[in-house]
């Protein structure tokens, strides 16, 4: 598939030439945050007031990431129990992805405290937790920080429950409390759970997804990332109920503990189990060869490239799309560009192959 690289023009980008795409992107840790980085360039000028370059085509109206809050290490951890926020470091890195100003704001937001009483702690992490206290409103700070970065999208946690805590079986009957254990634990996850089974998301993430033209899920860690927000009450359903297209976007390696030795329809297999059944529809993959140097590297970490085993998933109903999304600059991750790109142009790639395709006589 082409990657569009061209600049829209001023009639094409306007809010009312063909409205632009709706987007959710549905995630968290560094797999959602590259994700956000290729979208903001494709985001409507009118949705910033900051001078910025027109976006590249096709072009987004309406931006909407929805983040796990499950994280309850380091910084995220320490505060989640000592100020009672939803964990907000997978949330601070999603803002600054998406923010205009990479380069001083969003240093800011990710400087880390070394040393005393902050130490570890992200000042992105103490200032949505401060915001949080003087509004008395986790999601309105998550809005106001949002303003401040100059943010390309709108965020939402995908539960404002404070003490959201993921729950695992392990393949060996034991189970395993807490996001960071969980992914400590070796032996493989047989099946994840949240702890209380009630959370429920904001009302207004619900709606994003029913009227999105677009709906992604990943890249990121498949049960630390993907699957929990799934797990959060109503949103699996509206992901079903959603008007658009549905696509999982994999992840280019397996993750050590939590994905070792699963294959691509397997990562699939488990998220609609999970979920209550299918929740997309296409599956973009990379396609792309990892150096060996790199991969290498990754085997000492017992983690390899996922393998695309493409009957298996089409055996489930999801349609697999390759494509060359592999950036192995320093790790093995997705090139946000070209996965952006790829997913943003799927409706018209999808629309010309139904024109093309031959009608039954």
């Amino acid at each position: 598939m082409p990657h569009s690289g061209k600049a829209m023009s001023a009639a094409q980008s306007s809010p009312g030439a063909k409205h632009g795409l709706r987007v959710v992107a549905i995630g968290g840790g560094t797999g959602l945050s590259t994700l956000l980085r290729g979208l903001k360039r494709h985001v409507d000028p009118h949705l910033s007031t900051s001078p910025q370059a027109a976006p590249l085509a096709p072009a987004i109206s309406r931006l909407t990431a929805i983040v796990t809050v499950t994280d309850d290490g380091g910084s995220s951890g320490r505060l989640r129990t000592e100020q009672g926020v939803p964990a907000p470091g997978d949330i601070r890195n999603c803002m600054t992805a998406l923010s205009d100003d990479e380069a001083l704001l969003s240093q800011l937001f990710n400087y880390r405290f070394n040393g005393g009483g902050l130490d570890g702690h992200s000042f992105g992490n103490l200032f949505l937790t401060a915001l949080a206290d003087v509004s008395g409103d986790f999601a309105q700070a998550v809005h106001f920080s949002s303003a401040i970065l100059n943010t390309r999208g709108e965020i939402f946690p995908s539960s404002l429950c404070s003490n959201l805590q993921l729950e695992a079986v392990m393949r060996d009957g034991s189970r395993v409390c807490g996001e960071t254990d969980i992914s400590a634990t070796p032996g493989g996850i047989a099946r994840l759970s949240l702890a209380p089974a009630d959370a429920r998301p904001l009302p207004e993430a619900l709606e994003t997804i029913l009227n999105a033209d677009i709906v992604s899920i990943g890249p990121g860690s498949l049960f630390t990332s993907c699957i929990p927000n799934l797990l959060v009450h109503g949103v699996a359903d509206a992901i079903r109920e959603s008007k658009g297209l549905r696509v999982y976007i994999a992840n280019v390696m397996t993750q050590p503990n939590e994905s070792t030795g699963l294959t691509a329809s397997q990562h699939i297999g488990a998220i609609f189990e999970h979920a209550g059944g299918k929740v997309f529809d296409y599956a973009l993959l990379n396609s792309a060869l990892v150096p060996p140097e790199l991969r290498a590297r990754y085997a000492e970490e017992d983690s390899e490239p996922l393998f695309n085993d493409l009957e298996a998933i089409r055996a489930l109903g999801v349609t697999p799309i390759l494509g060359d999304y592999l950036d192995a600059t320093q790790f093995a991750r997705h090139h946000a560009d070209r996965i952006a790109g790829d997913l943003l142009e799927l409706p018209e790639r999808l629309r010309r192959e139904k024109q093309t395709r031959p009608t039954t006589p």
